[in-house]
């Protein structure tokens, strides 16, 4: 009895140490699945807010929003067949006009058909690679249009300043440089921007205050430090609006003065027919860039849809339009086009 008294204690001592050893290798064995299911939810679907209920004026609201929608898939569309079907339309300021047509085709179709889609089939989820894909494309295709509008600008410097050169000075060769320049900086910019947010770490309900996948929107959601982040939207914000209206400020400064120096009345309103259609896309662009990028506290998450659907769906519905009915030869480009199709009927 007195030796199995004395060796309960070493038992008891022996089998605690193999239940602790037991428990850390438990612990130890679960810490990888843990971490998977870390991994697992940081890859959660997000929840998008509806951008209308099932009211009746909601419906025809979202009713008037899809045939803005087609008008802008159907104009922009004509205007990029346009300017490769006429030989006439062949110039660097056409091809640019072009580009400019494709951006906004894009920047419609990055937004509304999953609008549309979560709106009739009741479901209000976006995937992780499906919001990641989403805030890419509208970053990538907004700043690309910046920096185009930008090029632009100079085009119409040298046709108004400098008209005898314009054949010189601006090529195909360089018009084709400007499309490429603002597609990959505005791409590269989007990547990092869209990489970074994407690795931040999201807590809580998942759930979306805007009915697509808005940078400002989706960072409410991180709950880690976002310093890095909020670098890079600066220095986006520099290089893709505010140095893009530097230069367009700057050549239309020039071109005023220049203006301003014509005797002629004729000239002065050539020059204004060269200039309003891009002043005007620009001005409807920019102004819509500039109420988007004020801060939050001085709008309401109302004013942000509502500032989001003008410059993702009206904007991109206008810019063709102004450009078909202001400009001469993409007018006559498509009476041309209609009197063929007129014939062949």
């Amino acid at each position: 009895m007195a030796a199995a008294v004395q060796e309960s204690p070493q038992s008891f001592t022996k089998g605690s140490m193999r239940r602790k050893d037991n428990s850390l290798t438990d612990s130890a064995n679960q810490l990888p699945q843990l971490q998977k299911q870390g991994n697992h939810i940081s890859l959660e679907d997000f929840i998008l807010e509806r951008l209308f209920d099932d009211s009746l004026t909601h419906l025809f609201l979202f009713s008037l929003t899809i045939v803005v929608f087609l008008i802008a898939v159907s104009a922009n569309t004509l205007t990029i067949f346009l300017i490769c079907a006429d030989l006439w339309l062949h110039m660097p300021m056409y091809f640019l006009l072009s580009q400019l047509s494709l951006m906004d085709l894009m920047h419609v179709f990055s937004t509304i058909p999953k609008m549309a889609t979560n709106y009739l089939s009741g479901k209000k989820s976006i995937s992780f690679v499906g919001c990641a894909t989403q805030h890419f494309l509208y970053l990538s295709v907004g700043g690309a249009e910046c920096l185009l509008l930008a090029l632009m600008s100079y085009d119409r410097y040298v046709a108004i300043c400098h008209p005898l050169r314009y054949t010189v000075l601006m090529n195909r060769k360089l018009g084709v440089m400007m499309a490429i320049i603002s597609w990959l900086e505005a791409s590269m910019n989007s990547l990092i921007n869209t990489i970074i947010l994407m690795h931040l770490p999201f807590c809580g309900p998942r759930k979306i205050h805007h009915f697509y996948c808005e940078f400002p929107a989706v960072v409410k959601l991180v709950c880690g430090d976002i310093t890095v982040y909020e670098t890079t939207v600066y220095i986006s914000t520099i290089l893709l609006l505010l140095f893009p209206i530097f230069l367009i400020s700057t050549s239309y400064a020039f071109i005023l003065h220049s203006v301003i120096q014509m005797r002629s009345a004729g000239s002065k309103r050539n020059a204004f027919a060269t200039c309003s259609s891009h002043l005007t896309v620009v001005s409807l662009w920019f102004g819509a860039c500039i109420f988007y990028m004020r801060p939050r506290a001085h709008h309401t998450p109302l004013q942000d849809k509502v500032g989001s659907v003008f410059y993702s769906v009206i904007t991109p519905t206008l810019n063709p339009l102004i450009y078909t009915l202001w400009n001469k030869d993409v007018a006559k480009a498509l009476l041309k086009e209609l009197g063929r199709s007129t014939v062949t009927q």
